[in-house]
């Protein structure tokens, strides 16, 4: 069952960019971005479910990730979009275009690869576990709990954007996260996307020279599911967006204004 999905849309003409955020983030996250890409495209961030100001519930399979984003497609009367993920996003994306490949004009991942991983956030639910069961009245606070469980400070200020603060004064902080919903699904978040077929349209991958994500070992299985993939590589660790903002930016657009330029 697909669910409406918050959106944050700019409007406008031409072939749309999508964006799909990674695990613990939401369309927020992209804003500077949108900000920069709303002069020349319509852009659409979405927040999948469970993130965000999406609804929460159960099941993080790609499938049905996949089809909440065209459900949204769909909605916005959309027949072809240039389609952006980052990580868990990443996969989405790429679940949608193995499904629906009609609905995708260019496919560009951010720092994953189509392929299963290992527990590499079982501090960071348990960070954000503590968060939400400490109740805290400001942000110190929300550091400071998630610091027992998740040493890295950057990570902390990235899953920081999660806190919301309840409705009257003097509420405590609460995290906008289906975290419940999210670690009953993290098996098949861990998972590789949905559908069988490769994507055979233009992609362009970004990967972080830092990140393990998209490793040299993981290039078969990628090519095998993306074989048109262009592969660049930026000076960055797993959230190359933040970290290299306009390389990260530069590369797309160059990547999306050949594809325009040379459709089909």
């Amino acid at each position: 069952m697909s669910i409406e999905l918050n959106t944050l849309d700019t409007g406008g003409g031409g072939t749309p960019l999508v964006v799909i955020h990674g695990l613990f983030g939401s369309a927020d996250n992209w804003r500077s971005h949108i900000k920069a890409w709303q002069e020349g495209r319509r852009v659409v961030a979405v927040d999948l479910r469970n993130h965000g100001r999406s609804p929460h519930i159960q099941g993080m399979a790609y499938a049905d990730m996949a089809a909440d984003v065209l459900a949204l497609l769909d909605r916005l009367a959309l027949p072809r979009v240039h389609l952006l993920g980052h990580s868990m996003g990443g996969k989405v994306a790429i679940s949608l275009a193995r499904l629906a490949p009609e609905r995708v004009a260019s496919l560009i991942i951010g720092d994953i690869a189509p392929v299963a991983y290992g527990h590499d956030h079982d501090s960071v639910l348990a960070g954000l576990r503590r968060v939400a069961q400490g109740r805290p009245a400001n942000r110190r606070e929300a550091d400071s709990l998630l610091a027992e469980h998740v040493a890295e400070k950057p990570v902390r200020l990235f899953l920081a954007t999660n806190l919301v603060r309840g409705e009257g004064e003097g509420q405590e902080l609460t995290l906008r996260l289906g975290l419940d919903e999210i670690e009953a699904g993290y098996e098949s978040v861990m998972q590789e996307p949905a559908g069988s077929a490769p994507f055979a349209g233009p992609t362009l991958v970004l990967r972080g020279s830092a990140s393990h994500y998209v490793a040299d070992k993981h290039l078969p299985a990628l090519y095998e599911v993306m074989p048109e993939a262009r592969l660049v590589t930026l000076e960055a660790g797993h959230w190359l967006h933040a970290e290299k903002p306009e390389a990260f930016r530069e590369a797309i657009d160059t990547f999306i204004a050949d594809v325009e330029a040379n459709p089909g």
